[in-house]
């Protein structure tokens, strides 16, 4: 089972259509596939349909931006169904203030000189609503401001960093809920991405589990090798299913290739099991 349930496309700050996403998975040996872009679920009703039409099984996917403790981390829904309107109005609230960070993010790169960040960033954007700060990172790639988008995120537009706007997310129980709301399983997405001390992990994971959360990615492309086990050993201790996903944006851009991962370890039990 070659599965990947971890990626975007254009619908939020991939650099292709959902359909193109698709058929990148299909050819890539994928089997399984979720695309779970950033807080919207436009994109689910093509993703679908081209994925079943290249034989590949597919779960319903999204990507929900939550604030725990000051910081943002992401909490991915599988096997949702996309037309739960109180996923669709969740997602929406969510949305709200995108443009208001964007802008402000935009004037904070011009202080720190580079200028006109946010009109060069608009040329990477498909979707006006989910202007992201990859979008500002690709900019800043394509001219010379740094080599890579990690770089990016590493000297401007991480947590904490100079040109880093916070933006008050989902909590993690309305996320949690809406997933459950749409008949899904809520995931850890990444967790080796948060910067938590080893008693702000517990806390977080506790909490997840006591709102009905199942899941954490160990097998990412947003992970180390040295995280794989790191975070298997996470799944065992704490009894959750395990997912895996290339967090597939664009050629280039993170880690490693959609499709491209390596399997989970053996003893874990993947969270697909509870579909196929």
């Amino acid at each position: 089972m070659n599965a990947d349930l971890h990626c975007h496309s254009t619908v939020s700050d991939g650099q292709f259509a959902p359909g193109d996403v698709a058929r990148r998975a299909h050819a890539n040996g994928v089997t399984l596939w979720a695309l779970t872009d950033h807080d919207e679920v436009a994109g689910q009703h093509e993703a679908r349909a081209t994925a079943e039409a290249l034989g590949m099984d597919y779960l319903g996917g999204v990507e929900i931006s939550v604030t725990w403790a000051g910081r943002t981390v992401h909490i991915v829904g599988l096997g949702i169904d996309p037309t739960s309107q109180i996923l669709i109005d969740g997602l929406a609230r969510t949305r709200d203030g995108r443009a208001a960070r964007a802008e402000a993010i935009g004037e904070q790169l011009g202080t720190l000189g580079i200028p006109g960040a946010y009109e060069g960033a608009l040329h990477y954007v498909s979707n006006p609503d989910m202007m992201s700060r990859t979008h500002f990172a690709r900019f800043l790639v394509e001219h010379g401001h740094c080599a890579t988008t990690q770089e990016v995120f590493d000297r401007y537009l991480g947590d904490g960093k100079p040109a880093y706007i916070a933006h008050r997310w989902a909590k993690l129980a309305d996320a949690v809920g809406w997933i459950q709301a749409a008949g899904g399983v809520a995931i850890v997405a990444h967790p080796g991405r948060y910067a938590y001390s080893p008693l702000e992990f517990d806390a977080f994971f506790g909490e997840f589990i006591d709102l009905g959360g199942k899941a954490i990615e160990v097998v990412t492309g947003s992970h180390t090798p040295d995280q794989y086990r790191e975070y298997a050993d996470v799944a065992r201790r704490f009894g959750f299913e395990a997912s895996r996903g290339s967090d597939f944006h664009a050629p280039g851009e993170g880690r490693i290739e959609l499709g491209a991962l390596p399997p989970l370890p053996a003893d874990l039990k993947p969270v697909w099991e509870r579909w196929l």
